[in-house]
């Protein structure tokens, strides 16, 4: 199983908890973006440290050994355009990995591939509701071409972060168990 993030629509807080999942469980996990993500860099190169002292620890010393020692977190920057992000994340994404993005057409096109996807809230979209969310989503962004503004996404808020960490968190060890 491979754990393939939007990187573009996902909160920084958010980002973090998942930086912290792979790291604790070395889960392999694919951050896609239009754009270079400083945090995501910053903790790849603190988790393959923190690998290549404990393979120290534990006898390795020749450098070439030591430097074919990486972090399971990898980063993927496309080139900016319209779906280049999920496109790619389409691309890599098979049947049983796990995806988190807040971009509900993307996550239809991989729920249609058997991934599990789950959003920056804590929810989860199945073969069962994610045509209703597109419908719903699809009717929204019509309403506002035709000027009615209607409310978005309130801003993350402390109880949003722990959704997101609890249904995330209970997701891996689901997904783990089967494995």
């Amino acid at each position: 199983m491979k754990v393939l993030v939007d990187a573009d629509s996902l909160p920084k807080q958010i980002r973090a908890i998942v930086i912290k999942a792979a790291i604790k469980r070395n889960l392999n996990i694919t951050f896609v973006s239009d754009r270079y993500l400083k945090d995501i860099e910053s903790a790849y190169n603190k988790h393959t440290a923190l690998l290549r002292n404990i393979a120290k620890e534990i006898g390795i010393s020749e450098k070439e050994e030591l430097n074919k020692i990486k972090s399971p977190i990898e980063q993927i920057v496309v080139e900016t355009g319209e779906n280049s992000a999920d496109d790619k994340l389409v691309e890599l994404a098979e049947e049983g990995d796990l995806s988190i993005t807040h971009d509900i057409p993307l996550s239809d096109r991989l729920v249609e591939k058997g991934v599990i996807v789950l959003d920056d809230r804590g929810s989860i979209f199945t073969e069962n509701n994610i045509k209703t969310r597109l419908s719903l989503r699809n009717s929204m962004t019509e309403l506002r071409s035709y000027g009615v503004n209607l409310e978005k996404n309130s801003s993350m808020k402390d109880k949003d972060i722990k959704a997101f960490a609890d249904a995330f968190s209970s997701t891996l060890d689901k997904k783990m168990r089967e494995n």
